[in-house]
């Protein structure tokens, strides 16, 4: 199964009073396309996130606020240091937020396949899936955030798994 950041792990559960939010978003992530040019973006940005993962995101953060792809936007264009570090990889926060819960619900949907349930969840394209097929080993090796903050933070294991 595919890893990615606990914010993104976030969007993808229901939360009480955001169904809206949560429609929209899906509806948002069914509509963007992964591309090869993003994914690089998406890789660049996350290494330039991990050389500042410690200062910008402290080990055992929780997530609870990140409840919509616009809160986790809002909430990167809050510290400047990650937003300037997602900009000069070429997205912007909101894209970065929308290509990691498109990969998310790809991986999941390939993870389900591989299960044998052969329907496509909602929010999730062929094409997308596709993709993340293709993709499979450059996706999953972009080490989540968490494991490099926590490294920064002297402490060991992915603090996301561990509480």
């Amino acid at each position: 199964m595919p890893r990615l950041p606990a914010l993104f792990l976030a969007l993808a559960i229901a939360l009480p009073g955001a169904a809206s939010a949560q429609d929209r978003d899906l509806q948002e992530i069914a509509r963007y396309a992964l591309t090869e040019d993003a994914l690089a973006k998406y890789a660049n940005a996350t290494e330039k996130l991990r050389l500042i993962a410690g200062e910008v995101m402290p080990c055992n953060q929780g997530d609870a606020d990140a409840d919509s792809i616009h809160a986790v936007a809002t909430r990167i264009d809050g510290i400047p240091r990650a937003k300037a570090a997602i900009e000069a990889a070429g997205l912007t926060p909101h894209e970065f937020a929308v290509f990691g819960l498109a990969v998310f619900h790809a991986g999941m949907a390939a993870w389900a396949q591989e299960q044998g349930d052969r329907t496509l969840p909602p929010g999730v394209t062929r094409a997308n899936l596709d993709f993340y097929n293709a993709h499979k080993a450059a996706i999953e090796a972009i080490r989540p955030l968490e494991e490099s903050a926590c490294e920064q933070d002297g402490e060991v294991g992915n603090p996301v798994q561990d509480r």
